[in-house]
Order: structure tokens, then C-alpha cells, then sequence
């Protein structure tokens, strides 16, 4: 028996690998999280299987629904939204499974910043532009900010800087922003990305986080700063330049 957890993408369903798909229609449990991961996934689902809705559960109870399937001998597809490697609590249910001698591998998913990013038609590194991207998140009501990782120390290197479960502070994201990107920055939020309520806002530090109240988006959104978004006039990359020894 094996605990799968498996990234579900970021919203629409045929985004899922071919083999998260296959283990979640191997696996007699799949548990999920309603208000992230698409209704379409379960589909895959066999019929009879035990679906378990972990949106208002908590960490002890999903590792008693692992636990009771592991000592049932059933394998469990555990579904996180996105990629499991990012904001997704894997770890502290890995390190409870650990403790009690339950088996797990992973999945790889596409991530909300990838899906995000898709839907802009922007490539997140550009050629003398920016080469680094910083995937980061704020405090607000979830756990506190390791030393050094706020948005002023992060955006000293005006990276491209990617912002998840962050978009109801947008108004204090800015205000952090702002000393080190200025103003005119290009910056764009792209909530429910890939998902056929998709809302794309596109526009600058300084008036991104209007656009954002007038729209009303509250959640599942990425916010995404930096010159690539506005980039244009770049060099092209040595991977395809005539002059790199073929």
C-alpha cells in the first residue's frame, strides 16, 4: 500500500499528468481538497472508491484517513493542487507517515506560476533581463515569514518575483514592492489559471492593486512583478545563437 501524492495541476483537469491520472484511477481513497482541486479529476476515480473532502480538515485527521487506508492495504491518491513541491503542506504530512511506517512516493504537477505565466505569454526569464525567479508567499494569517524572506530584503535583486496565497494583502504587497521596483514596474495577477473563470489583470505596481479590488478577486490567484512581463527589445539566448559551437 502506497500513499501517492499527487499534484493536480493548476485547475483544469487535462493539465494533470498521464500518471497522476492513473494513479487516481488505481487508487481505491483519493483525498482532496474541494475548494482547490478541479471536480473533474475524481471523475477518474474508480466508482466505488472512498473520497475524502480535506478542505476543512485538519492535519491530524487526513493522516488518520492515510493510516486507516495504509492499514486497510489500500493505496491512496492524496491530491494536491498544483505541484506538490510549493505551498502545499506535503511535509508535515510526510514527516507524520514517517513516523508511522506508511510508504508514499510523488507526483509532479504543473504549478499555478507555470499556469499563470501560460496565460500571460510571457516567458518568467528573459536574456539580460531577468534570469532568476523568486517563488514566495506573505504571512498575514498563515505561518510566519522565515528571518530575511520579506518582500523588501527579496526584492533587493529585482528578480522576477512570483506571489502566491497573497493576493487579499495586495495593497501591503505593493507597498513592499514599491522602494525597490518602483512604480511603473510591470505586474499582472492571474487568478483561477486554466480554469474557464480565468481572470488575467495586467498592469503596473502602481495600479495593479486597484485593478485587483475592482475585480474582485479574493483568492486562487498569482501575483506576478518584473520587467520580463513588459520585456521587448532583448538579446536572444546563447542556446540558439549561430555563434555556440554545435
Amino acid at each position: 500500500m502506497t500513499v501517492h501524492f499527487i499534484g493536480a495541476g493548476p485547475g483544469a483537469a487535462d493539465l494533470m499528468t498521464v500518471r497522476g491520472r492513473d494513479l487516481v484511477a488505481a487508487s481505491p481513497v483519493c483525498l482532496y481538497a474541494g475548494s482547490l482541486v478541479p471536480v473533474e479529476v475524481l471523475e477518474w476515480c474508480p466508482p466505488d472508491a472512498r473520497r475524502v473532502d480535506t478542505a476543512r480538515m485538519v492535519l491530524d485527521d487526513i493522516v488518520a484517513e492515510l493510516v486507516a487506508a495504509h492499514a486497510r492495504g489500500q493505496d491512496v491518491a492524496r491530491l494536491h493542487s498544483g505541484d506538490p513541491s510549493v505551498f502545499s503542506a506535503m511535509a508535515e504530512q510526510m514527516r507524520r507517515l514517517d513516523a508511522a511506517g506508511v510508504p508514499y512516493d510523488v507526483t509532479p504537477g504543473v504549478p499555478a506560476f507555470a499556469a499563470a505565466a501560460a496565460a500571460l505569454g510571457r516567458e518568467l526569464t528573459v536574456p539580460e533581463v531577468a534570469q532568476t525567479v523568486v517563488l514566495t508567499r506573505t504571512s498575514a494569517r498563515a505561518t510566519p515569514m522565515p528571518p530575511g524572506e520579506d518582500l523588501a530584503v527579496l526584492g533587493r535583486a529585482r528578480a522576477t518575483i512570483v506571489l502566491h496565497l497573497a493576493v487579499q494583502r495586495i495593497e501591503a504587497v505593493v507597498a513592499e514592492l514599491l522602494p525597490n521596483y518602483g512604480a511603473a514596474c510591470p505586474a499582472a495577477v492571474v487568478a483561477y489559471a486554466s480554469r474557464p473563470d480565468e481572470v488575467i489583470l495586467r498592469g503596473t505596481l502602481g495600479d495593479i492593486a486597484a485593478q485587483v479590488r475592482e475585480a474582485g478577486v479574493e483568492r486562487t490567484a498569482v501575483i506576478i512583478v518584473g520587467a520580463v512581463l513588459a520585456a521587448e527589445n532583448f538579446p536572444g539566448s546563447h542556446l540558439y545563437s549561430a555563434a555556440r559551437p554545435r
